[in-house]
């Protein structure tokens, strides 16, 4: 098995900030292009997770190690490998200071740090997750918690939250919510059970050919679906829950409601990582500040962007970050050889919605609407769509994507348009 040395280095060609798809994705890509020793990754993490596989994992269909790898073999072998963790940006000098005090400059940069999970926003959530009851999909240290909750649920509320915030994969708090439906038909006590999917947004999904499909299948689940709840405190010597009321703006309106759970699922508010949200690459929001269709930060030329810690309006998948890095390897080039860049990232994401132990809608999408890659209707449960969930897509994830090989569907929706257009 091939190892990495860790080292430091004091300048790069290109210096890539974070460790996650989208920055193995770029490292890779430009590690082939480049000369040896020019591209350093900063990535403080010891391991990498197929987090798309979290899920599965909280509904008892996957195991956390099938979803884990060492982030030291995921390296690209040209590229330097420098663990540790960006503190401060300081892009009028080109460089970004270590949190082990190192500094390191660059020529160019690309900043793919994802987002934080914030469940310090909600008021007791952070010690609630070591209590009975409560669990997350998103945080690999409580993922197989909610499997265990989801088999040893007696009667009561089952809670499924949405924060009113951004998040990455949005889908994931219903889909945690239907695979436990499935999980208490197949244990005998669905009827003991009163699921309740509280969401601060104002409908379930917000595509309209996928929205439709969703709230059949919530209907069928018998699933109370509440709008415009945001979860902001949770009790958990009492096992209540409190939600502030929003109005249809996404704004408090000053009522609240609280609901006792025997089961509750937190989808975590999100925001970009500190160091990133107080830097000048940054909006008001804390996100990265770029140009919505070349990824280029605003404000500095040789900066660019991938991911979910990007403020384009796209949904925050693991699929986008395909099209994101099909992007930038045209535009960063260009940039490199003093050209301007050309490539307009589509907007594309995708989320398969699991919807039951072996069924999933395929959503793909972008602002615009539906951007389906097969020629069937991928609106309606199949189970060719769950296998791909289940076993193409994390194998496209760890030969494909962090490796820069897999630049998104895009031929492939192409050559389907053909076979619908006969």
């Amino acid at each position: 098995m091939r190892t990495t040395t860790v080292v430091y280095a004091q300048h790069f060609k290109l210096l890539v900030v974070g460790g996650g798809a989208g920055g193995l994705g770029a490292a890779s890509k430009f590690a082939r292009k480049l000369p040896l020793g020019s591209v350093g990754i900063v990535e403080p993490r010891g391991d990498h997770y197929y987090q798309p596989g979290f899920t599965l994992v909280g509904g008892g269909l996957m195991t956390l190690e099938a979803n884990r790898k060492r982030q030291q073999d995921l390296i690209p072998k040209n590229a330097t490998w420098i663990k540790d963790k960006v503190e401060m940006f300081t892009p009028t000098r080109n460089s970004v200071k270590l949190k082990g005090g190192e500094e390191i400059t660059y020529d160019y940069m690309v900043i793919a740090m994802g987002v934080r999970l914030r469940f310090d926003m909600i008021k007791g959530a952070k010690e609630a997750l070591d209590t009975p009851g409560v669990c997350s999909n998103y945080s690999p240290f409580y993922v197989e918690k909610h499997y265990r909750e989801a088999m040893n649920f007696k009667g009561g509320n089952a809670v499924y939250t949405f924060p009113n915030t951004p998040i990455k994969c949005a889908g994931a708090p219903q889909k945690a919510c239907y695979i436990t439906d499935s999980i208490l038909r197949k244990r005998g006590v669905r009827d003991k059970a009163h699921m309740i999917y509280a969401t601060s947004l104002k409908r379930l999904f917000g595509i309209e050919s996928y929205l439709k499909s969703l709230e059949k299948v919530a209907r069928e689940k018998d699933i109370d679906v509440r709008t415009r709840w945001n979860l902001i405190e949770v009790d958990s010597g009492n096992k209540m829950a409190t939600f502030e009321l929003l109005d249809d703006e996404a704004k408090p309106t000053g009522k609240t409601e609280k609901i006792e759970y025997s089961l509750l699922h937190i989808g975590p508010p999100c925001s970009a990582p500190e160091a990133l949200r107080t830097s000048p690459f940054a909006d008001k929001t804390g996100f990265m500040d770029v140009d919505a269709a070349s990824l280029q930060s605003k404000n500095f030329p040789n900066v660019f962007g991938v991911g979910d810690c990007m403020n384009t309006p796209n949904a925050k998948t693991a699929a986008a970050v395909s099209s994101h890095l099909k992007t930038i390897e045209r535009n960063l080039s260009q940039v490199m050889q003093g050209k301007t860049p050309c490539m307009e990232y589509d907007g594309y994401a995708s989320c398969p919605l699991v919807v039951s132990t072996n069924r999933v809608i395929l959503a793909e999408f972008n602002s615009k609407g539906p951007m389906e890659t097969t020629p069937f209707d991928q609106s309606k449960p199949t189970y060719w769509a769950y296998l791909m969930k289940r076993y193409l897509m994390p194998a496209l994830y760890w030969n494909g994507l962090i490796k820069g090989f897999w630049n998104g569907p895009a031929t492939i929706r192409n050559c389907s348009r053909l076979v619908k257009s006969k």
